[in-house]
Protein backbone atom coordinates (compact mmCIF):
# COMPACT_ATOMS: atom_id res chain seq x y z
CA UNK A 1 0.00 0.00 0.00
CA UNK A 2 1.43 3.22 -1.07
CA UNK A 3 1.83 6.07 1.33
CA UNK A 4 0.18 9.89 0.04
CA UNK A 5 0.37 13.09 1.76
CA UNK A 6 -2.27 14.19 3.55
CA UNK A 7 -3.17 17.46 1.63
CA UNK A 8 -1.32 17.87 -1.43
CA UNK A 9 -0.51 21.71 -1.97
CA UNK A 10 0.46 23.04 -4.97
CA UNK A 11 3.98 23.80 -4.87
CA UNK A 12 4.41 27.38 -7.06
CA UNK A 13 8.19 28.16 -7.59
CA UNK A 14 7.92 31.91 -8.47
CA UNK A 15 12.21 32.05 -9.84
CA UNK A 16 13.69 28.75 -10.84
CA UNK A 17 16.51 30.79 -12.07
CA UNK A 18 19.80 30.26 -10.60
CA UNK A 19 21.13 33.74 -9.26
CA UNK A 20 24.47 33.81 -10.30
CA UNK A 21 28.15 36.22 -8.63
CA UNK A 22 28.02 39.31 -11.01
CA UNK A 23 31.04 39.15 -13.92
CA UNK A 24 31.21 35.18 -12.82
CA UNK A 25 30.81 34.44 -16.56
CA UNK A 26 34.32 36.87 -17.30
CA UNK A 27 36.46 36.23 -14.79
CA UNK A 28 37.42 32.29 -14.36
CA UNK A 29 38.87 33.69 -10.59
CA UNK A 30 35.33 34.76 -9.55
CA UNK A 31 33.32 32.02 -8.88
CA UNK A 32 29.54 31.99 -9.58
CA UNK A 33 28.54 31.66 -5.77
CA UNK A 34 26.71 35.07 -5.11
CA UNK A 35 27.77 37.77 -3.74
CA UNK A 36 26.51 41.18 -2.77
CA UNK A 37 28.04 44.04 -5.17
CA UNK A 38 29.73 46.47 -2.72
CA UNK A 39 31.51 48.72 -5.58
CA UNK A 40 30.55 52.41 -5.56
CA UNK A 41 30.08 52.49 -9.53
CA UNK A 42 28.78 48.64 -9.63
CA UNK A 43 25.31 48.86 -11.81
CA UNK A 44 24.25 45.37 -10.22
CA UNK A 45 24.09 46.99 -6.42
CA UNK A 46 22.73 50.26 -8.24
CA UNK A 47 19.57 48.27 -10.47
CA UNK A 48 20.44 49.96 -13.58
CA UNK A 49 18.17 48.65 -16.40
CA UNK A 50 19.68 45.52 -18.17
CA UNK A 51 21.86 44.81 -15.27
CA UNK A 52 21.82 41.48 -13.52
CA UNK A 53 19.20 41.35 -10.92
CA UNK A 54 20.28 40.72 -7.22
CA UNK A 55 18.25 38.20 -5.12
CA UNK A 56 15.24 39.70 -2.91
CA UNK A 57 13.34 38.39 0.02
CA UNK A 58 10.24 38.27 -2.58
CA UNK A 59 12.15 35.09 -4.59
CA UNK A 60 11.67 33.12 -1.51
CA UNK A 61 9.14 29.87 -1.77
CA UNK A 62 6.13 29.58 0.10
CA UNK A 63 7.01 28.58 3.89
CA UNK A 64 3.73 25.60 3.14
CA UNK A 65 5.45 24.40 0.32
CA UNK A 66 9.17 24.58 1.03
CA UNK A 67 11.12 21.47 0.56
CA UNK A 68 8.07 19.58 -0.35
CA UNK A 69 8.62 17.17 -3.08
CA UNK A 70 6.66 16.66 -6.07
CA UNK A 71 4.86 13.80 -4.04
CA UNK A 72 3.51 16.36 -1.51
CA UNK A 73 6.28 14.50 1.44
CA UNK A 74 9.60 16.31 2.73
CA UNK A 75 12.33 14.46 2.93
CA UNK A 76 13.80 12.86 5.91
CA UNK A 77 17.69 11.30 5.64
CA UNK A 78 18.32 7.66 7.28
CA UNK A 79 21.40 6.48 8.41
CA UNK A 80 20.29 3.87 10.35
CA UNK A 81 17.50 1.27 11.17
CA UNK A 82 16.46 2.90 14.28
CA UNK A 83 15.80 6.30 12.00
CA UNK A 84 12.59 4.24 10.51
CA UNK A 85 10.87 4.84 13.78
CA UNK A 86 10.74 8.17 13.73
CA UNK A 87 8.79 8.22 10.40
CA UNK A 88 6.48 5.53 12.33
CA UNK A 89 4.35 8.46 13.68
CA UNK A 90 4.98 10.81 10.31
CA UNK A 91 4.50 8.42 7.24
CA UNK A 92 1.88 11.19 5.99
CA UNK A 93 4.04 14.13 6.29
CA UNK A 94 7.50 12.52 5.30
CA UNK A 95 9.14 10.48 2.85
CA UNK A 96 12.50 8.88 3.96
CA UNK A 97 15.75 8.92 1.97
CA UNK A 98 18.77 6.40 3.08
CA UNK A 99 22.70 8.47 2.85
CA UNK A 100 24.99 7.74 0.68
CA UNK A 101 27.28 6.17 2.76
CA UNK A 102 25.12 3.30 4.23
CA UNK A 103 26.20 0.03 3.29
CA UNK A 104 24.16 -2.45 0.65
CA UNK A 105 23.60 -4.71 3.79
CA UNK A 106 21.99 -2.21 6.27
CA UNK A 107 20.40 -0.59 2.91
CA UNK A 108 18.50 -4.05 2.63
CA UNK A 109 17.59 -4.35 6.10
CA UNK A 110 16.50 -0.48 5.96
CA UNK A 111 14.25 -1.34 2.97
CA UNK A 112 12.61 -4.44 4.46
CA UNK A 113 11.72 -2.44 7.54
CA UNK A 114 10.34 0.44 5.69
CA UNK A 115 8.12 -1.88 4.00
CA UNK A 116 6.65 -3.48 7.53
CA UNK A 117 5.99 0.30 8.99
CA UNK A 118 4.51 1.11 6.00
CA UNK A 119 7.28 4.42 5.36
CA UNK A 120 8.05 5.28 1.78
CA UNK A 121 11.45 5.78 0.85
CA UNK A 122 12.72 7.63 -2.42
CA UNK A 123 15.95 5.27 -3.05
CA UNK A 124 14.69 2.19 -1.86
CA UNK A 125 16.02 0.26 -4.89
CA UNK A 126 19.75 2.33 -4.78
CA UNK A 127 22.88 -0.14 -4.79
CA UNK A 128 20.89 -3.07 -4.08
CA UNK A 129 20.04 -4.24 -7.81
CA UNK A 130 23.50 -3.91 -8.53
CA UNK A 131 24.78 -6.21 -6.01
CA UNK A 132 22.09 -8.65 -6.54
CA UNK A 133 23.00 -8.88 -10.12
CA UNK A 134 26.31 -9.68 -9.85
CA UNK A 135 25.62 -12.14 -7.54
CA UNK A 136 22.93 -13.68 -10.37
CA UNK A 137 25.78 -13.86 -12.77
CA UNK A 138 28.62 -15.18 -10.57
CA UNK A 139 26.31 -18.18 -9.97
CA UNK A 140 25.44 -18.62 -13.91
CA UNK A 141 29.29 -18.55 -14.38
CA UNK A 142 29.96 -21.35 -12.21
Amino acid sequence: MTVHALNKRKIVKKRKLKVRRFQSDRNLKVKPSWRKPRGIDNRVRRKLAGAVRMPKVGYGSNHKTKFLLPCGLKKFLITSKKDLELLLMHNREFVGEIAHPVAARTRKLIVERAKELNVRLTNGTAKLKKKENEQTIFTLQK
